[in-house]
């Protein structure tokens, strides 16, 4: 078949590579987002599909609203049998879900219909799951409502980051998309509406989220700060000052300090009360400085029982 390709993002990159490299189905074109501004020098960078599209001869189109009805029409130009879509940014109106002969199918990182919307991964891991996946679903016009073609199941382990388990569902992704397009050429594919009743969405994440609320269980505590790795991390205040958490654990003990308050200073760590529990931590990063052990931080502040983290 004839493909276009949506997507933005490596998670994306991964498996418009997997199309081209691993199957015999042939991408015709690329739409991915403009280029956005980076760094301190504000100057362009393309995304990763994109540079991955230039790399190897796959015209690119770029359009900063999708459903305006001149980028439409350029849709309906180009000689494509399905538009395959992941994590592209932009919503299609049903007059571009119409225009592909077979659709246009979509590869979301959760087991639908769990965790619909922006940031399945993350939240799988904050919620405690222990099995996540990635789906394949006909689109239609709700947002990630569409009858379930293909899935697969991931585990989630009890040291899983944001990071790492969006690096083993890109892989997941990527022989799922081969598999499932070689169904709908064939005409083997299932297509099965998704259960109302198990949904659940996953919100988009902003900054403010990764603010820790130590009135929470330790255990709650230490999983979202995983699962906001590496954006927007866990982080608190000390001193009017920042610190991201970069590594704790759940600790045995116990305590009936107040939350936040530090109740023990050891040479490597220290142990932090919360709502229920307590955190050992034992990396992190200081406001204007470089990521660090506790050990090498208290070398240059002292840190004493009684303190409390927070504004």
């Amino acid at each position: 078949m004839k493909v276009l390709f949506m997507g933005t993002p490596d998670f994306a990159a991964g498996i418009l590579s997997s199309i081209c490299e691993k199957s015999h189905h042939e991408v015709v074109c690329v739409i991915t987002q403009p280029d956005r501004p980076k760094g301190r020098s504000k100057a362009l960078v393309a995304c990763p599909v994109k540079e991955y599209a230039e790399n190897h001869g796959i015209s690119v189109i770029q359009p900063a609203k999708i459903k305006q009805e001149e980028e439409v029409e350029k849709l309906r130009k180009i000689d494509a049998d399905i538009f395959v879509v992941a994590a592209f940014g932009q919503i299609l109106s049903k007059e571009i879900l119409d225009i592909p002969r077979y659709g246009c199918i979509n590869v979301h990182a959760s087991l639908l219909p769990e965790y619909r919307g922006a940031a399945p991964i993350q939240w799988a891991i904050a919620d405690g799951k222990k099995v996540t996946g990635v789906t394949i679903q006909q689109m239609n016009e709700g947002v990630d409502t569409g009858d379930i073609i293909s899935n697969v199941e991931v585990a989630i382990s009890d040291d899983e980051t944001g990071e790492s388990l969006f690096d083993r569902l890109m892989i997941a992704s990527e022989d799922l998309i081969v598999k499932t397009l070689d169904m709908i050429e064939k005409g083997e594919a299932e297509y099965t509406p998704q259960d109302e009743s198990r949904a659940t969405y996953a919100k988009i994440l902003k900054k403010e989220m990764g603010l820790i609320d130590f009135s929470k269980s330790a255990e709650e505590i230490e999983r979202t700060i995983r699962a906001f790795t590496p954006w927007p991390g866990g982080y608190t205040y000390l001193d009017g000052k920042m610190i991201k958490i970069l590594h704790c654990m759940v600790s045995d003990e116990s305590s009936d300090k107040r939350p936040g308050e530090i109740c023990s200073v050891n040479k490597d760590d220290i142990t932090v009360a919360c709502g229920s529990g307590c955190l050992v931590i034992t990396d992190i990063l200081p406001e204007g400085k470089k990521a660090m052990s506790v050990h090498d931080w208290m070398l240059g502040r002292k840190v004493a029982c009684g303190e409390i983290f927070g504004r």
